[in-house]
């Protein structure tokens, strides 16, 4: 093993720590892939992995509906309350963020490590959930720029 696997294997560690298993399993396969022979396909997750996670993430999420779970009249009604309007526009806010994030940990990927160890942290120590690293990387490109911290 060399030095180049230490970050993930500082990750893999919080990971465990803070039981944090979806980290943890990430960390674990990304070890692994080089030691099985599956280095070349490293690029194809690089360039593809955000897109394939998003797509299973949006299934997770749209199964309630895909169920019946949620009848049509109150997915309407929600529309028409001031939590569902709040929804639609923290939601807009939030795509628009994490689309910030995608470009940010590309041009700064060295950011997505100190990203996985706050969230580990906030997992361990504040009773956190392991989600929403885009839109922390979004976050942090937001006020990165407006501090001037980086130039694009």
């Amino acid at each position: 093993m060399n030095w180049d696997s230490l970050p993930l294997l500082i990750i893999l560690a919080l990971s465990i720590i803070g039981n944090n298993h979806t980290v943890a399993v990430a960390a674990l396969v990304l070890l692994l892939i080089p030691r099985i022979g599956l280095e070349t396909y490293l690029p194809f997750i690089d360039r593809h992995g955000i897109n394939i996670g998003i797509v299973i993430l949006t299934i997770a999420v749209l199964s309630p509906v895909a169920q019946g779970q949620i009848a049509m009249n109150d997915m309407l009604a929600i529309f028409k309350s001031p939590v569902g309007l709040l929804a639609v526009v923290i939601g807009i806010f939030l795509a628009w963020v994490a689309g910030q994030g995608v470009i940010y940990m590309k041009e700064s990927p060295e950011t997505v490590s100190a990203l996985i160890v706050g969230t580990v942290i906030g997992v361990c120590f504040f009773r956190g959930l392991p989600v929403g690293p885009l839109i922390a990387g979004g976050l942090v490109a937001l006020i990165v720029n407006v501090l001037g911290l980086f130039k694009r």
